[in-house]
C-alpha cells in the first residue's frame, strides 16, 4: 500500500518504472554513447518522415482550416528535428 501511495505522489516529471523512480534529465549529457547516437539518428529519420508527410498532405488538402492544422503539425516535427540535430555533434560521441 505504501508503495502505491509513493507512486501516486510523484512529481509530474517522474514516473515509476518497476521499483525504480525515473526522472527527466534537466540537460542532455555532455558525451553520448554509440547507442544514444544511433537512437538519435533513428529519431531524426522519424521526424523528417513525419515532416515530409505533413507537407505532402497539407498540399493535397483543400480545406484551409485542416491544411493549417497539418502545417502546424509539420512545423512541430521540424522543430523536433532541429532540436535533435543540435544534439548530434560528433564531439559528444563516446567511442
Amino acid at each position: 500500500m505504501q508503495q502505491q501511495q509513493q507512486g501516486m505522489s510523484q512529481t509530474p516529471q517522474q514516473s515509476q518504472l518497476g521499483s525504480q523512480n525515473v526522472g527527466l534529465m534537466a540537460n542532455p549529457p555532455q558525451v553520448i554513447t554509440d547507442k544514444d547516437h544511433l537512437y538519435l539518428k533513428d529519431a531524426l529519420s522519424w521526424e523528417l518522415l513525419a515532416m515530409k508527410k505533413c507537407h505532402h498532405y497539407a498540399q493535397m488538402c483543400q480545406d484551409q482550416e485542416v491544411r493549417g492544422v497539418i502545417d502546424r503539425i509539420g512545423q512541430m516535427h521540424q522543430n523536433h528535428y532541429q532540436r535533435l540535430l543540435s544534439e548530434v555533434n560528433p564531439a559528444k560521441t563516446l567511442y
